[in-house]
């Protein structure tokens, strides 16, 4: 156990029920048309790992779950009881995850897992097929990653094969998924101006205290009710010109829900205001895992302290140390996501000077660790080796026992410890 993520459980796990409590709370209605708080489940796991998040999702009555891949889907399928929304959409024409959901479809949980579609082209391979399939639809918002425009996707709901799609039950709908950026947009909405998508969510006025990501969801909400009604007029005309049962009718209830992501709390109250009658699924992964971050804490173990005199070489690049000092051999590399960073988002002035700061000390050959002795931050010997790290010392530094922990600033969103202890 050399790298270690400690959790003060009682402190986490309240801070999880106040989430799902006040996510509840702002998305409640009179309606019974609630919606509820889906747990985002995926990646590392947060740094707690996937298997212990499904478990904590069952903990806090939580029936539904999002996962970012169909891998993910099928490694905690036979771990949780929950329904699984995939994130990353159904792509037939990526072949290895199309044969990992052609397992999935055979697997007892198959009816569990709800697919993410973007596109018509996917729409169509599975309205093709056997069925039954849960599918949400997502929308291209101004993310602009996955998607479909707003004319494409009313094209799509009124297009005879969808009709006959649902009547013959091979497509289960169950809803928009609308997946935003984390910052404000700079616009609304993606969809084009004087189109009969758009046109619904046009005419009333924008919510009062809207957000630009309100602004944008509430048009789509908008949007999606009118298709929705579209879509069961012909539904209902369909059915009664063939004397097929109706059942699909009813199971098109499922539909009328709206899956955001990245809407606070305050944001989720004032969409719900605006879209009363309508199911609300607030996907949540960093807010809900990692949103009280001082209920944990990452150390490393000091495996090994060296004292170093002027001018000695070490590490595998055997750079010669300029002082005399010490080198701590300390339980954290690489492999458990020290010093891996995604590149900044240079968002203002501040991160612009830091971050050329920092290239100009690595172009000198330093590079400050995440790893404190003393109270201080240390810097690297070299770059960190896959499982440990190399500090370097000062000659004055009160030298760390070999067994001790040192605190370790890492981005859990990457981290990999050996042991999560305080949840078991």
């Amino acid at each position: 156990m050399t790298f270690t993520l400690y959790v003060d459980g009682d402190r986490w796990r309240a801070h999880t029920e106040s989430v799902r409590a006040r996510v509840r709370e702002v998305i409640h209605t009179e309606h019974g048309v609630d919606g509820d708080l889906v747990p985002v489940i995926k990646g590392n796991g947060y740094g707690l790992g996937n298997r212990r998040l499904a478990d904590e999702a069952a903990r806090l009555g939580l029936t539904r779950i999002a996962v970012g891949t169909v891998f993910e889907a099928q490694q905690l399928a036979g771990q949780t009881e929950a329904d699984i929304l995939v994130l990353t959409p159904f792509e037939p024409a990526d072949r290895i995850a199309a044969s990992a959901w052609s397992d999935l479809a055979e697997s007892a949980a198959s009816q569990r897992i709800t697919r993410t579609v973007s596109s018509r082209a996917s729409w169509d391979v599975l309205a093709a097929g056997p069925g039954p399939v849960r599918v949400v639809l997502e929308g291209l918002t101004s993310m602009g990653r996955f998607g479909l425009t707003p004319d494409e996707l009313r094209d799509l709901l009124l297009d005879p094969s969808t009709i006959d799609a649902l009547a013959q039950d091979r497509i289960r709908l169950e809803g928009l998924a609308l997946h935003l950026p984390l910052v404000q947009p700079s616009i609304d909405h993606r969809a084009i101006p004087g189109s009969r998508w758009h046109d619904a969510g046009v005419g009333p006025a924008s919510p009062p205290k809207a957000s630009a990501r309100v602004v944008e969801s509430w048009r789509w909400g908008l949007g999606w009710q009118a298709q929705l009604a579209d879509l069961t007029e012909s539904l209902t005309q369909s059915l009664t010109e063939s004397n097929a049962p109706t059942s699909s009718i009813t199971a098109l209830t499922s539909a009328a829900a709206v899956w955001t992501s990245h809407l606070d709390d305050s944001e989720l109250a004032v969409l719900r205001s605006a879209l009363p009658d309508i199911a609300l699924f607030a996907r949540t992964g960093t807010r809900l895992w990692l949103g009280d971050r001082g209920a944990l804490r990452a150390r490393g173990t000091v495996l090994a302290v060296h004292l170093v005199p002027k001018g000695d070489a070490s590490g595998y690049r055997q750079r010669r140390s300029t002082r005399a000092g010490a080198i701590a051999v300390v339980g954290g590399g690489t492999a458990h996501g020290v010093a891996l960073q995604a590149p900044s988002p240079l968002s203002s002035a501040r991160q612009r000077i830091r971050t050329a700061g920092a290239g100009i000390l690595e172009a000198g050959g330093r590079s400050l660790s995440p790893f404190y002795v003393g109270g201080a931050q240390r810097w690297f010997v070299e770059p960190p080796h896959m499982q440990v790290s190399l500090i370097a010392l000062p000659q004055d530094t009160s030298l760390p026992a070999v067994g001790t922990e040192l605190d370790v600033d890492v981005r859990l969103t990457i981290a990999h410890p050996d042991r999560v202890i305080g949840l078991d």
